[in-house]
């Protein structure tokens, strides 16, 4: 046993002196907490080999601080996003097409009303949202559904004031859709985020079928992209130009399969994405504009009859690798960068709600690197759907079960 407390030893001080040396932002080195085990011990799908070393299994690490996770209330319906309205109440999406607020005591609202009708088939519903910066003087939000269209379903992109009653969503209007529209009900994206120029980021999935599945690649149409829009809708001055021919002005990264998950990092400003592979190869990348990540050309995951995608290539010049992937997969959603400081070894990690592996992810990130993973709330068996930090620093997150959860110290 104390062979194995050396080995780690010597581990996380290499993993120390390795993340120490960015010169690029001024992210304090945090002690991440007790090193122990990968978390992961489950056979992967694929021998796949991964490009760098901490790209996949990381060593798992372990939270000092005492916390839990509190169930604030179990009567949502299908949540699916959540945000901190300033005065602490919790502002959440339920799949079906409904709005509501949360009081920090568990107290759910009526049903908000006033938003576009959505298609909540399969994967889709009334998906992520966002407040505006300015949403204390003018009470407007924005978020991403499936809509129901002329030749079949798309993401779109709406906005509208929550009315001074909360109890409607007034002059609701979408402002951006992405085509083609497909009649498939799978693959939407559907996170939103305002970065730090002010202008919305918004993810789009390539709609999961065979026919769509290479308009990942095309920058004629908006499946598995992410985009970058004004207030307005329209594509937002300084967004990356692609060399093809007829490339759409919004696009700002592309080759995603079906991305569920945006943070901007507190510090650096960037815009971090997480992404459902398919059988193995869920995704973490650090998004960087005119940057193609891949899909369906590279990817560590496999289809989910066993077979290989496409030439079963994992790297590719030109194109992207993820900061992190994982296989067996985990199926990661919303997500957000903690920057409260009651639970010190959490500052700047970020946290991602899992599906398919039932628990919440924290992964302490250095030099834009994962040096530690960690599993919450585990024991719980839900499916966590998204997870944000609240007015208080705490961190919620709901489920598909219908509960929302607070998680903070003790």
């Amino acid at each position: 046993m104390k062979k194995i407390h050396y080995i780690f030893a010597i581990l996380a001080g290499a993993l120390l002196a390795l993340t120490s040396c960015s010169s690029d932002d001024k992210i304090p080195d945090t002690d991440p907490g007790t090193i122990t085990n990968p978390v992961e011990t489950e056979t992967p799908n694929t021998a796949y080999a991964p490009a760098f070393t901490g790209q996949t299994r990381i060593n798992g690490v372990q939270t000092n601080t005492p916390y839990e996770g509190k169930v604030i209330t179990t009567n949502l319906t299908a949540p699916w996003g959540v945000k901190s309205l300033p005065d602490g109440r919790l502002l959440v999406t339920e799949k079906a097409g409904t709005f509501r607020i949360v009081t920090k005591e568990g107290v759910v609202s009526a049903a908000i009303t006033g938003a576009p009708a959505v298609n909540p088939a399969g994967q889709g519903g009334l998906l992520g949202l966002v407040l505006d910066p300015d949403f204390t003087t003018n009470r407007m939000i924005y978020w991403v559904f499936s809509e129901a269209v002329t030749g079949g379903n798309q993401t779109s992109v709406a906005k509208g004031r929550l009315a001074n009653d909360e109890k409607t969503i007034e002059g609701a209007t979408v402002i951006y859709r992405a085509n083609p529209a497909n009649p498939s009900t799978l693959h939407y994206g559907g996170r939103i985020l305002f970065d730090k120029t002010g202008n919305l980021v918004v993810s789009t999935g390539e709609r999961s079928v065979l026919e769509t599945r290479p308009l990942a690649q095309s920058v004629t149409g908006g499946l598995g992209k992410v985009i970058r829009i004004t207030k307005e809708g329209q594509a937002a001055s300084g967004n990356p130009t692609f060399s093809q021919s007829g490339a759409l002005p919004e696009l700002y990264s592309i080759g995603h399969r079906n991305p569920q998950g945006l943070a901007l990092h507190p510090v650096t400003g960037d815009i971090w994405e997480s992404e459902h592979g398919p059988r193995g190869g869920d995704e973490i990348n650090r998004l960087k504009g005119g940057a193609n990540y891949g899909w369906p050309i590279i990817t560590y995951g496999i289809e989910y009859s066993g077979e290989k995608i496409g030439a079963g290539i994992q790297k590719q010049d030109g194109l992207e690798q993820p900061v992190y992937y994982w296989d067996p997969v985990v199926s990661p959603s919303g997500m957000t960068f903690y920057t409260g400081n009651r639970v010190p070894e959490w500052e700047n990690n970020l946290f991602i709600g899992s599906l398919s592996a039932t628990h919440i992810i924290r992964l302490a990130i250095r030099d834009n690197k994962v040096i530690g993973e960690e599993r919450l709330l585990a024991s719980e068996g839900q499916r966590f759907r998204d997870v944000t930090q609240g007015s208080d620093g705490a961190l919620y997150a709901v489920t598909d079960g219908g509960r929302l959860y607070k998680i903070d110290k003790k």
